[in-house]
């Protein structure tokens, strides 16, 4: 049976994953194990120079340029230790990514749309990592100067596993994980790689048959069974549609979390499951784990959080869900999700301070 090609995500990084992706990750898991049990000492550096031996065999000599230019120009505005500068620097440099003249010049590098986009795809994941990065670097003293140097930067930036697509790890707690050197047991690592793969076999097979049974995409793309669909069958498309999101992120995520874990590192949790969730502040809490704790950190924190007033805490939201929707690409689409989330957030957490005050609980 001929499967849903319009969910252009999945097919996309299956495609990829069959050709290379999975390859160079067995490469990596490899190299990591060998590293552990040979040289543990210089296992980010052996990490970090496979990284970028990926890199260039899989976005060519311009795409390695590219990446490696984006730490490079974050890193040395970075030392003037400034938050608002290294801030400015990463929306420029995602401002870049959007350029039509510089899109068209990248696409020539490349023979197909889909070499152009893996290109696309890891700069914009690698500039939350630059960021991540310049943001510790300001913030840490000049005596922990040491644990965020240049060498420090591309061993983050360049970890393959996280390449491509996430999930987000942000600075502070890789370098703190990779620094640790603790037992390495082949016999553990080997039941953690075995169950892990049994898992994620698994969560494939749920998504193909998905995808392959259900035409979710298919039926979203054409407005007129949706005209003539009952609002029962319209809830049912959508509760369908976020659950094979969900699966979708369990093999996109969990493949890079196994090779994390064989690596010594503690990967962000999973996705929660979507049925179980209620209200959107879980929901950003429990599905992007990473990209959660990289708004949170450096984004909502900084500008006053729920520490602050209530109009503080307004702007802080609004400042998170308008990043999101920036780099996710900026469309008008993007913004009115990011809108919409933000009221939904909001709402939510006005209604917990009214039923928090004493008299409502009283006459409740």
């Amino acid at each position: 049976m001929p499967q849903d090609p319009m969910d252009f995500e999945w097919s996309y990084w299956v495609e990829w994953g069959r050709e290379r992706i999975l390859w160079l990750l067995a490469g990596h898991l490899l190299v990591s194990q060998m590293s552990r049990l040979l040289v543990e000492k210089y296992k980010p550096w052996c990490l970090m120079v496979y990284g970028m031996a990926a890199c260039w065999l899989l976005l060519g000599i311009k795409g390695f340029a590219v990446i490696l230019l984006h730490a490079a120009i974050s890193f040395a505005v970075a030392q003037f230790q400034l938050s608002l500068l290294t801030w400015l620097c990463s929306l420029i440099l995602l401002a870049t990514l959007r350029i039509p003249a510089v899109e068209e010049t990248k696409r020539r590098w490349y023979d197909t749309e889909n070499e152009y986009y893996l290109l696309l795809f890891t700069v914009s994941v690698r500039c939350l990592f630059c960021t991540s990065f310049s943001l510790e670097y300001c913030w840490h003293a000049p005596s922990q100067k040491s644990s965020h140097s240049f060498p420090w930067m591309l061993a983050y930036v360049f970890y393959y596993p996280t390449f491509h697509n996430g999930p987000l790890v942000n600075f502070d707690e890789f370098s703190k994980q990779m620094r640790r050197q603790e037992a390495f047991s082949v016999k553990t690592n080997l039941i953690i790689l075995i169950v892990g793969i049994i898992r994620i076999f698994f969560w494939w097979c749920l998504a193909e048959l998905m995808i392959h049974l259900m035409y979710i995409h298919a039926l979203y793309s054409s407005a007129l069974p949706l005209e003539s669909a009952s609002y029962w069958a319209l809830g049912g498309l959508a509760l369908a549609q976020v659950l094979f999101f969900y699966v979708k992120y369990l093999v996109l995520y969990g493949v890079p979390g196994l090779l994390l874990q064989m690596d010594g590192l503690k990967p962000p949790a999973l996705p929660c499951c979507v049925s179980l969730m209620h209200s959107f502040t879980k929901m950003w809490r429990s599905f992007d784990v990473g990209l959660h704790r990289f708004l949170v950190r450096y984004i909502y924190v900084p500008m006053g959080g729920s520490q602050s007033s209530l109009l503080g805490t307004l702007l802080s939201t609004a400042l998170t869900f308008a990043f999101v929707s920036y780099w996710h690409g900026g469309q008008s689409y993007l913004w009115y999700w990011g809108a919409l989330n933000w009221l939904g957030v909001i709402v939510e957490n006005g209604t917990k301070r009214i039923l928090s005050i004493s008299v409502i609980q009283d006459l409740i």
